[in-house]
């Protein structure tokens, strides 16, 4: 049975099974400029704003550049979902400035990057991932992750 891919987070990230491509988005202030992520729909969070602005959802820069990255080596508590029963894995996460927009995300790296793959100041991309399936629901929650340009997902 094939998985109905849901996203972790509705309104936060894109993704197209036509084409594969698959970007952040966010909201920016019409009155000030900011660009704000996770997305804000209620109102602007930047302190200089004069104020009367909209928000307009706006699809984030699909590369940027690592500005820092570690392994998680211990199982995160809920609502991180983990089966106690099954082995611990490590996995790896990057922060990641955005091309145009400047602003630092945080995401876990793809499937088989590791630190020793990682550099700060080192290319990556957004790509989709999968954060985990549930064969009884038929879901699999989808999320974002973070690849060097040109390797692997």
């Amino acid at each position: 049975m094939a998985l109905t891919r849901t996203p972790v987070v509705n309104g936060w990230f894109t993704e197209s099974a036509a084409d594969g491509s698959f970007r952040l988005l966010g909201t920016r202030c019409s009155a000030c400029t900011a660009v704000f992520f996770p997305r804000e729909d209620a109102y602007c969070r930047n302190p200089h704003c004069p104020g009367g602005g909209e928000l307009a959802e706006v699809p984030l820069s699909p590369r940027g550049r690592v500005w820092s990255y570690t392994d998680g080596r211990y199982r995160p508590p809920a609502p991180y979902v983990s089966d106690p029963a099954a082995p611990w894995e490590p996995y790896t996460l990057v922060a990641v400035e955005l091309e145009a927009e400047g602003m630092v995300v945080l995401g876990q790296a793809a499937p088989g990057v590791g630190v020793a793959d990682l550099a700060v100041g080192m290319e990556v991309e957004v790509v989709g991932g999968v954060l985990n399936e549930d064969a009884d629901t038929g879901t699999a929650w989808t999320t974002w992750r973070f690849k060097p340009v040109g390797g692997a997902a």
